[in-house]
């Protein structure tokens, strides 16, 4: 059976991917007029939005789970869940802009331009923040990630071991 941990792990991805899949949506739908793959996008958006919900609903729960396990960083944590409140705002108002815009133009037989390419810009600053939220939460339990990161991504306890091994020789 799965637990919090395992249901925030295999739900995560599906709104990173999801959201980077909807703004090339709406790149083609701008480049090439498209009426219907504009709908299309629109919706992708909404959708996207709608997943983001249950991921961080688990993320709770899973920290819960995780916090107990040995090497964990509590710090590296709470970095994670506040950039995931973050990036949830930001998707969920690039979903509202969507719904809004299909609502809109429900009747209407053209999505705008001006529509797409606003919701385009929002959901692309999304897809950034959800990579760093999922970066932020890779690194919680995968020490190699941090050591690959700029020396002020690196917690205290990296940092701490990274002088350890340096003065003792170690590499």
């Amino acid at each position: 059976m799965m637990d919090a941990a395992h249901w925030h792990l295999a739900l995560t991805h599906v709104p990173v991917v999801g959201a980077g899949f909807a703004v090339a949506l709406l790149g083609v739908a701008l480049a090439t007029r498209d009426r219907l793959l504009r709908r299309i996008a629109l919706g992708a958006v909404v959708a996207v939005a709608l997943t983001a919900v249950p991921t961080y609903l688990t993320g709770e729960p899973a920290k819960d789970v995780v916090e107990r396990l040995p090497g964990v960083s509590r710090q590296l944590v709470e970095v994670h869940e506040e950039a995931a409140a973050t990036a949830l705002v930001a998707i969920e108002i690039a979903g509202g802009l969507a719904l809004l815009g299909l609502l809109a133009t429900a009747r209407a037989a053209q999505v705008s331009r001006w529509i797409v390419t606003g919701l385009l810009l929002v959901t692309a600053a999304s897809v950034g923040l959800m990579a760093w939220t999922a970066n932020l939460g890779g690194q919680i339990r995968h020490p190699e990630i941090r050591a690959s990161q700029a020396p002020a991504a690196r917690t205290p306890q990296t940092a701490s071991a990274a002088t350890t091994a340096t003065s003792t020789g170690e590499h």
